[in-house]
């Protein structure tokens, strides 16, 4: 496979479009950190919501999706699709918190949250620990699935696919900023999408595949193609890991970057650019139906066909010896795009490197802002000029882009990096809902948290090296089960976050609910305005529920369409259409002010 002149074109052109855009908001970018790091708080829903999809519209997200699916069939997609629970109760609960704290970054938010020393270190390392150590892994996760790509399709070395992919990326996003990343974004979701659809319809051209109905008619893919997992298989340990473990505990304990509970990262920090609550709300329930309902299902489609064109990782070896020592299953994916002809090839190869810059380009720019705004200006130069700071956010930038490189360049698989993130975060999530609605979370149990969930991840890696490998689901349970005990020990033992700082936050916030009680009374003694707002987490619920509903229902509705299923497919659109138009009448409600309240009686 070769690219054509006409490929060139389309790759070239696409290149030059994101460099332009870049350029063209440079000024704008540099006049201050809160424009760089926030677009000005000014943005629209539809711009923050299409930027968060391309951002988790990464290279290695199809890759991902391939290993998944090749293992586990499309079923075992549960194991992220479960986090869409996690991302409405953001929309609904978390989205107008965020908007209302006027931070930054999110880890700002832990001198506005707690108080003294705990608080002041909590936000620096955690500044340092998510912005580069964290980040870097996400980034050369995302760079492994580019050097994979690169090796298949173009014949390129790992180093030169790191060089070439890195250096339009670092360029457009140190030079334009959070504006720059987010209007290049919604032109590289389109070439995305555009991209992972004309992969899908290649695929399903190959004569080993014989289009949609010899796909579905496959004996061989009989077993992989459900979208729930075979209850009655009697392989417990499957159901456990792919099923019931997601929807049960996964979601609300683990924290996984896109996926927060409570929200945080680059999620906070499109909702904290938002122009206001309801385009912060609007923005992160776009992404949400987007991520969930709207793209998975090329992806899959791609999969299955490559269990009929490679359909063992003996036969990706074979067809690609150049690339033997990096073949796993999830290289399935690029080796289905080696088939494409010219146009559409270039097309594919441009809808790639968009996949990767904008998850790149986000990640650069969200990591810089956590190591300016929260350790250089914090800790290091608290008078640094605006000037300044967007000097240094923009050198971070380019270091992060150098570290991430060079440490794709020793990982292997996709799938084993999805599993060490959620490892690592396991056990956190609880404390990051509870700690916007109780009071009695402090620093102290979010620093056991991290210390207790990182050391039990470490050990569960130590113990692999050494012969003893637990299923991953017994390794996730137990951290989670071990970091929660450990953080509520810790926050029981240790002293709360001074009642003034509280009654700051509150008053600040207006989370409401039982967990402020004895402060909200505070508030209101101390003189200070006391807030007339209404605890609107039952309403939120509430729709968090509508919207799973909507959602998981398109989701079905699109793969039963697919397979032919007309039945199911029928009740599952109708399920969705229902929820979606209950949903339309309830989150108006959620989102009127208490005066609006009031005046409708």
């Amino acid at each position: 496979m070769f690219l054509q002149p006409v490929d060139w074109v389309i790759i070239l052109l696409f290149f030059a479009v994101s460099l332009l855009i870049g350029l063209a908001v440079t000024r704008k970018a540099g006049s201050s950190s809160e424009e760089f790091f926030a677009a000005g708080r000014s943005m629209p829903w539809w711009l923050l919501g299409v930027s968060m999809v391309a951002t988790t519209f990464s290279t290695d997200t199809p890759n991902l999706v391939t290993d998944i699916v090749r293992r586990n069939g499309v079923a075992g997609n549960w194991e992220w699709w479960a986090f869409l629970l996690t991302g409405l109760l953001t929309v609904f609960v978390y989205a107008q918190l965020w908007r209302r704290s006027g931070v930054l970054t999110d880890v700002e938010f832990y001198e506005v949250r707690y108080s003294g020393k705990p608080a002041a270190f909590l936000r620096g390392f955690r500044a340092l620990y998510l912005g580069v150590f964290f980040n870097t892994i996400i980034m050369a996760s995302v760079t492994l699935a580019a050097i994979k790509i690169g090796s298949v399709m173009l014949n390129m070395s790992p180093m030169k696919t790191v060089v070439v992919a890195g250096v339009v990326t670092v360029a457009y996003s140190s030079l334009g900023g959070l504006r720059g990343v987010l209007i290049t974004d919604f032109l590289q979701f389109a070439i995305a999408m555009v991209g992972s659809v004309c992969a899908a319809y290649v695929a399903l051209g190959r004569p080993e595949v014989g289009g949609l109905q010899g796909l579905l008619n496959h004996p061989e893919l009989s077993s992989k193609l459900s979208v729930f997992p075979d209850f009655a298989s009697g392989d417990v340990s499957m159901l456990v890991s792919i099923f019931v473990l997601p929807l049960a505990v996964q979601w609300w304990s683990v924290w996984y970057p896109g996926s927060e509970p409570g929200g945080g990262g680059y999620v906070a920090q499109r909702m904290l650019a938002a122009k206001d609550e309801k385009n912060a709300v609007g923005a992160v329930f776009f992404f949400n139906a987007a991520h969930y309902a709207l793209r998975p299902w090329p992806w899959i489609i791609v999969a299955l066909c490559s269990l009929l064109v490679f359909p063992s990782i003996d036969s990706l070896k074979a067809a690609f010896p150049h690339a033997a020592n990096i073949v796993n299953h999830d290289m399935a994916y690029p080796a289905m795009l080696t088939f494409l002809g010219p146009g559409i090839l270039g097309i594919v190869v441009a809808s790639l490197v968009a996949a990767y810059m904008s998850t790149i380009s986000t990640h650069l720019n969200w990591g810089a802002s956590y190591v300016v705004n929260d350790f250089y200006l914090r800790f290091v130069r608290p008078g640094a000029s605006e000037k300044d700071q967007v000097m240094v956010g923009r050198v971070i930038t380019c270091v992060l882009m150098v570290m991430a490189g060079l440490l794709a360049l020793v990982l292997e698989s996709a799938k084993d990096n999805f599993d060490l993130m959620l490892q690592v975060g396991a056990g956190t999530g609880l404390l990051f809902i509870l700690r916007w609605f109780w009071w009695r979370i402090n620093a102290a149990a979010e620093i056991a948290a991290m210390l207790i969930s990182f050391v039990v991840a470490v050990g569960f890696f130590l113990a692999g090296k050494a012969g003893y490998a637990p299923e991953q689901w017994v390794k996730l349970l137990s951290g989670v089960g071990v970091t929660t005990l450990g953080w509520m020990v810790v926050m029981l033992v240790t002293a709360p976050t001074d009642r003034n700082v509280l009654v700051s936050f509150y008053r600040r916030v207006h989370p409401g609910g039982p967990g402020w009680r004895a402060i909200a009374e505070q508030a209101g003694d101390d003189g200070g305005p006391h807030p007339s707002t209404r605890w609107r987490v039952p309403e939120g619920i509430l729709c968090m529920a509508l919207g799973c509903v909507a959602i998981y229902g398109a989701l079905f509705a699109t793969g039963y369409w697919l397979y032919g299923q007309y039945g199911l497919a029928s009740v599952t659109t109708v399920i969705a259409l229902a929820a979606s138009v209950a949903l339309a009448k309830a989150w108006p409600r959620l989102l009127q002010s208490p005066e609006e309240q009031a005046s409708r009686g």
